[in-house]
């Protein structure tokens, strides 16, 4: 059972959350969601929610026949990977700080990319070898748009990028060692969406929707298959960004613990499209801020860079279309967060943590998120807890 349901033009809302905690603007864009002909059954809110450009943040939205290229947004494929390793807390140096330096040397930032591809030297045979050429094979069958790009591409394979991505390193209750970063698909999934958004709010049948943001793609139509064509490419490329990073990350680390081994991994998105069938229907499902959480299937809960995140199960519950949220969510916009929280705040929010405290970040502070532990409470019709970690060092993009 959901926590608070909505009536909508079309179909329902259904909230894993306090729709009173929900702000207004983020209730309009539901609204508008469930007002659209197309959209199945109901449209599934996760405890995260909050306002997004395109779409609503913590959204989950089936589609018939349909999808709606700004629902997902410009960072297709954006999720997360997390790998425990054989390491205890007590092998980890007093000082992370250098450390941090040298990962952040090992995997640029922002917009940065390597100064030439890196992925071909890490994997030099193998299933992710085959896999970064055969996606790099396809390039030349994506839209023309983005043709020129291909060096572009290849360099940013292994890079962070902005925003709220991060490279964290956590403890779990038994103060075993993770790794854990947050990344998409760079810039290349950025043009790739931004194309076909345009393509979409130009269409006959989107010009009396309620949002234009929303508009979508038909099922079978050449702009549908042009889209799916770049959209499945870019979420292959987001995930391939996240294994390059992984395997650049735990290099740095074993500069100082050379005996670093990996013991377990979970890769997921949390920002992508995924075709499904759920009461009995094919459906087009778009996880906009949400997690996978089908039975037994195991996912990533990040909070913010000063509160815990938590490795869980999924409990495959069909009414959220077997979703969960994607993280703690944001309370206030990164404006609003700027005006209010100063250093000092930040310094104090995230002590004990090795990371960045200038100004720059401030957006990212753990005041302007949601409260995790009550969104994973929200959620425990949805997913298990299987590992609960807190950061001791956190890079940001």
């Amino acid at each position: 059972m959901c926590i608070s349901e909505l009536k909508g033009q079309n179909v329902p809302i259904k909230l894993w959350t306090d729709y009173n905690e929900v702000e207004y603007s983020a209730l309009t864009q539901l609204k508008n969601i469930a007002a659209l002909p197309w959209t199945f059954k109901h449209v599934a809110v996760m405890p995260d929610v909050h306002y997004g450009k395109g779409a609503t943040v913590g959204s989950v939205i089936a589609m018939k026949n349909a999808v709606s290229p700004a629902a997902v947004g410009v960072d297709i494929g954006c999720g997360m990977a997390a790998v425990k390793t054989n390491l205890k807390a007590d092998r980890l140096p007093d000082s992370l700080k250098e450390i941090r330096s040298q990962v952040e040397r090992d995997i640029p930032v922002g917009f940065s990319g390597h100064s030439k591809e890196v992925f071909a030297s890490l994997f030099k045979h193998g299933p992710n070898f085959t896999f970064w050429r055969d996606l790099f094979n396809e390039f030349k069958t994506l839209s023309e748009i983005v043709q020129k790009q291909y060096s572009k591409a290849t360099q940013q394979v292994g890079t962070l990028g902005g925003g709220n991505h991060f490279i964290e390193l956590c403890l779990d209750t038994n103060d075993t060692v993770w790794m854990m970063l947050h990344s998409g698909s760079r810039n290349i999934g950025k043009e790739l969406a931004e194309y076909h958004i345009g393509i979409a709010k130009n269409l006959s049948h989107n010009v009396y929707l309620p949002d234009k943001e929303l508009s979508v793609f038909l099922a079978k139509t050449k702009e549908m298959d042009s889209y799916r064509r770049d959209l499945f490419w870019a979420q292959r490329y987001a995930y391939l960004n996240r294994i390059t990073m992984l395997e650049l990350y735990k290099n740095a680390l074993k500069r100082f613990l050379p005996d670093l081994e990996e013991v377990d991994r979970v890769v997921c998105h949390h920002n992508y499209v995924s075709e499904e069938n759920y009461f009995g229907e094919d459906l087009v499902i778009t996880r906009k801020g949400a997690i996978s959480a089908k039975k037994d299937e195991r996912g990533i809960i990040p909070g913010s860079m000063g509160a815990k995140s938590f490795i869980v199960k999924g409990l495959g519950n069909e009414n959220s279309f077997c979703s969960a949220s994607h993280g703690a969510g944001r309370k206030m916009s990164r404006s609003e967060a700027k005006r209010i929280f100063s250093e000092d705040d930040l310094a104090i929010q995230t002590k004990g943590i090795e990371c960045r405290k200038d100004k720059a970040v401030i957006d990212e502070i753990p005041g302007a998120y949601k409260d995790i532990e009550q969104v994973m409470d929200y959620q425990k019709e949805l997913v298990t807890i299987e590992y609960e970690l807190r950061q001791v060092m956190c890079i940001k993009g």
